[in-house]
């Protein structure tokens, strides 16, 4: 359906392509009847004029409705698939740009928000590669949130967090999908774009050379989703031969490459994580509470972590006594967590919305941990826990066999009910056993520092 105001547009510009009309074919046929009257004979000269007239008048009107009718039929077509595409997909609602006359060298970082409900983990990490990528071209860096106005202190927070320093002028703009922005993006030929989403890379390639953007992916987007609309857009982006890829983690890009992203191998480039050591590390200090700490990472909204598999197996590992409540303390964290009861009776605490040197606090505190990621990523929570000194039960998941080359207080396991609870008794037993525990921790693999995991990255672009 057109709206009003859109039919009144169509109205207006009907009636004054009437009155052009008009107007050209009184004109055309004053002219035509000079020309006759003077060149051709009296009795010539009616039947010529209504013929001319008539065929000057079929042309213009013919001419005039193919045209009018086009504009209507493109324009109409194109706002309904605006309205019916936004409605559907509003991540994907394109960055509005004007071009300006700017010669210095600027990063985008595109992202749907950097509030604190969004804050760790990817979000994150690509505040600070595009910090580090800043300093090492020493150029502005502007933030581009699409859903949230940004938090700008939360900026500086995750860089305090990891020991980073920035001196760049950093700008803020909100650039929201739901609503017109307060103003369109300047962008200029320097610019380079930072998109963190097969989403926010879509919505920048309408607008931006696909030259200019490099996309931090962090997960095989496209687990995400059912195989559908979005499953297919997140595949064509990344099948995109022109876009530069960073991939977290060699599993990923790996795996990227094993399922025939070939175009990932040529123009991507993988970097480890880092946890920092002023964030995570061991506990010196015992804990004066009796009860040891087990974590669950809980997020019952994104469904590669398997929240319901893990009630199930957390569930079974009390019934059968392998978790004794008398002894651990259970905590669920993470984000949208119910209020529920284990096996009936024993209500878990439930941890939301810590900042990042809240969550980095009590990861320390934690003895036992289960996170469950149905992905090729090794997740950011398996982690931070073994960065910390701690044990953790994770999944196996295509080439991700095992995550001892992390650290070997992670212990990967099947993804069936046993198998994880096998991995839950094995992960019991260690916690128990403080210089084992100890050891694995001190032969830790893990990057704790942020330069050291993007040097090459950083390289790479600086000569770029």
């Amino acid at each position: 359906m057109i709206n009003k105001n859109w039919l009144h547009k169509l109205i207006s510009i009907q009636e004054e392509l009437d009155s052009r009309q008009s107007k050209i074919l009184e004109n055309q046929a004053e002219l035509d009847r000079k020309y006759l009257f003077a060149t051709v004979p009296d009795a010539l000269t009616d039947n010529v004029e209504h013929t001319l007239t008539d065929n000057v008048e079929h042309t213009l009107t013919d001419n005039v409705e193919h045209t009018l009718t086009d504009n209507v039929e493109h324009t109409v077509t194109n706002n309904v698939k605006d309205f019916w595409h936004h409605q559907r997909f509003p991540h994907l609602k394109p960055l509005q740009v004007f071009s300006v006359s700017f010669l210095e060298r600027r990063i985008n970082l595109v992202t749907d928000s950097i509030n604190s409900g969004s804050l760790y983990g990817g979000v994150g990490t690509a505040i600070i590669f595009c910090t580090l990528l800043a300093k090492e071209w020493d150029c502005k860096l502007r933030v581009i949130t699409r859903t949230e106005k940004a938090d700008e202190k939360n900026f500086f927070d995750v860089l305090t967090a990891n020991s980073i320093s920035c001196n760049q002028n950093v700008e803020f703009i909100f650039a929201s999908i739901f609503e017109s922005s307060d103003h369109d993006i300047d962008v200029c030929e320097r610019d380079t774009f930072v998109t963190t989403s097969w989403w926010t890379t879509w919505s920048t390639i309408q607008s931006i050379s696909t030259e200019k953007i490099v996309y931090l992916l962090q997960e095989d987007e496209r687990m995400f989703y059912p195989h559908g609309d979005e499953h297919i857009r997140c595949t064509q982006i990344l099948s995109n031969t022109e876009i530069q890829f960073v991939v977290n983690s060699q599993l990923l890009f790996d795996h990227l490459i094993y399922d025939g992203f070939y175009n990932i191998k040529t123009k991507g480039l993988y970097f480890e994580p880092s946890f920092s050591k002023n964030l995570y590390y061991p506990e010196s200090i015992e804990r004066k509470d009796a009860k040891k700490n087990f974590f669950f990472y809980a997020r019952p909204n994104n469904l590669r972590n398997l929240f319901y598999f893990g009630l199930e197996v957390i569930e079974a590992a009390v019934y059968r006594g392998i978790l004794d409540i008398d002894e651990w303390e259970l905590f669920f964290v993470g984000k949208d967590i119910p209020q529920l009861k284990i096996a009936g009776f024993y209500e878990p605490k439930r941890i939301e919305g810590l900042t990042w040197s809240e969550y980095a606090k009590f990861i320390r505190s934690v003895d036992l941990g289960l996170c469950l990621m149905y992905t090729p990523h090794p997740s950011y929570p398996p982690l931070d826990l073994a960065a910390s000194g701690s044990v953790v039960v994770t999944n196996r998941f295509g080439l991700k066999k095992e995550l001892d080359i992390y650290s070997k207080n992670i212990i990967c396991k099947d993804c069936n009910l046993e198998s994880i609870l096998q991995g839950i008794s094995e992960g019991i037993k260690i916690s128990h056993d403080q210089v084992y525990r100890s050891k694995n921790c001190e032969e830790n693999s893990i990057l704790q520092d942020w330069k050291i995991s993007f040097k090459d990255v950083v390289k790479h672009f600086g000569v770029n």
